[in-house]
C-alpha cells in the first residue's frame, strides 16, 4: 500500500542551529506512526516544518513531504506549494491537534465559531449544518452539555477542554491525515481513553493516517502501528510497535524505555539519562548520542557519523552499537 504522507530527507536549518537532519518516515492508510523522543529532539519542528507552519523567517526547509491525491495523480510535494495551496490542504487533507491550546485557539472567537468555520469553508456546509455537526464533534470528544459550550469563549474553558475543542476542530473536515502533538497530556485518564478511541474509530471509518507525538511511550505503544524514535534532530531507531518494544537495539531507546516510572516502585529512584541533549548550533561531529551513551561509546562514535542500518525486517537503527541481542 502506497503511503498517505511520506516525507523524505527532510532538513530544517535556522541560522547556525540545525534542528532536523535529513529525517524520513511515512504513514499508510488506517495507520499510526508514533514519534517519541526527550523535549527538543525535533519531532514537534519536523512536523511543523513539512507543513509549511515553521515561522522563522530564516529558517532553511529541504527535502520532500508527499502528500497522497485523491483523483489517483502522483502525490503533491507539499514543499513545493503556495502558501494559499496549503492553507487548502490544512483542514481538509491533514488535520492539526497542536500541544498547547491556550495559544492554538483564537481568544476573540467563540467555540462555535472556530468549529464551523473550517466546515463551511472546506466542506461547503451550511451555518446550520455546521452548527450541528459542532455539537457532534464536541459530543465525540467527550465536552458537556455541548450546545452551551458552543456559545463559550476560550477563556471560559477548562485547559482540558480547551485541547478537547482543539481536537474536535481537528477531525471536522475528517482529513486523510491527522497530526497531533501531544494531544492527550492535558487530560484525565477517562477523556484520554475516549479520545484514543475516537482517534481509532475514525482510523476504522475512513481511513485516516496519524502522526502522534508523544512523550507518553504507553499510548504510543496502545495507539501507534509503526514508531520512530527521535534524538538530536534525527530518526535513531524505526520499527514496527512490537518490534521497538521488544527488541529495542538503540542505546537511546532502551535509556527512555528505563526511564519509565513503574507501577509499585514508589521507593524506587527514577532511572535518567545522564547529560543533557545536543545544543543545536554545535551538534557532534560523530553520533549525536554519543557523548550520552552507556552501552559502548568509542573514537569512532565520537568522530564519525552513523547512517540508518537495517538489523531486522523493517528494524532501522542509526548507531554502531546496539542493545539488543537479536540486533547485533
Amino acid at each position: 500500500m502506497s503511503p498517505v504522507l511520506e516525507v523524505r530527507d527532510l532538513r530544517v536549518q535556522i541560522g547556525s542551529a540545525r534542528i532536523v537532519g535529513g529525517v524520513s518516515w511515512s504513514v499508510e492508510q488506517g495507520q499510526t506512526l508514533g514519534i517519541v523522543g526527550e523535549s527538543g529532539s525535533g519531532k514537534s519542528m519536523s512536523v511543523l516544518a513539512a507543513t509549511g507552519l515553521v515561522g522563522a523567517p530564516t529558517a532553511r526547509v529541504t527535502g520532500q513531504v508527499l502528500l497522497a491525491d485523491d483523483d489517483g495523480r502522483p502525490p503533491r510535494d507539499l514543499l513545493s506549494l503556495s502558501p494559499e495551496a496549503l492553507r487548502r490542504v490544512r483542514g481538509r487533507g491533514i488535520g492539526f491537534v497542536f500541544q498547547d491550546p491556550a495559544t492554538s485557539l483564537n481568544p476573540v472567537l467563540s467555540v462555535e465559531r472556530q468549529l464551523t468555520e473550517g466546515l463551511e469553508e472546506h466542506l461547503g456546509m451550511t451555518r446550520r449544518a455546521a452548527t450541528t455537526r459542532a455539537v457532534e464533534l464536541l459530543e465525540l470528544v467527550g465536552i458537556p452539555d455541548p450546545e452551551r459550550r458552543l456559545r463559550s469563549f476560550p477563556h471560559e474553558l477548562s485547559g482540558g477542554m480547551r485541547q478537547r475543542v482543539m481536537i474536535a476542530i481537528a477531525l471536522a473536515c475528517e482529513p486523510k491525515v491527522l497530526i497531533a502533538d501531544e494531544a492527550t497530556t492535558a487530560l484525565d485518564v477517562t477523556i484520554q481513553a475516549q479520545i484514543l478511541d475516537a482517534v481509532r474509530g475514525l482510523q476504522e471509518r475512513l481511513g485516516t493516517a496519524t502522526v502522534w507525538i508523544s512523550h507518553d511511550l504507553a499510548v504510543v505503544g496502545g495507539l501507534a502501528d509503526h514508531v520512530a524514535v527521535m534524538y538530536g534532530g534525527q530518526v535513531l531507531e524505526q520499527a514496527d510497535v512490537l518490534t521497538l518494544f521488544r527488541e529495542r537495539a538503540h542505546p537511546y531507546t532502551e535509556g527512555l524505555f528505563a526511564a519509565r516510572p513503574r507501577l509499585g516502585s514508589r521507593d524506587e529512584e527514577l532511572v535518567t539519562i545522564p547529560g543533557s541533549p545536543p545544543d543545536p548550533r554545535a551538534l557532534p561531529e560523530g553520533c549525536v548520542f554519543w557523548d550520552r551513551c552507556t552501552v559502548r561509546a568509542d573514537e569512532r562514535c565520537a568522530t564519525q557519523r552513523p547512517e540508518l542500518r537495517q538489523v531486522g525486517p523493517g528494524h532501522l537503527v542509526r548507531s554502531f552499537y546496539t542493545t539488543s541481542r537479536e540486533a547485533r
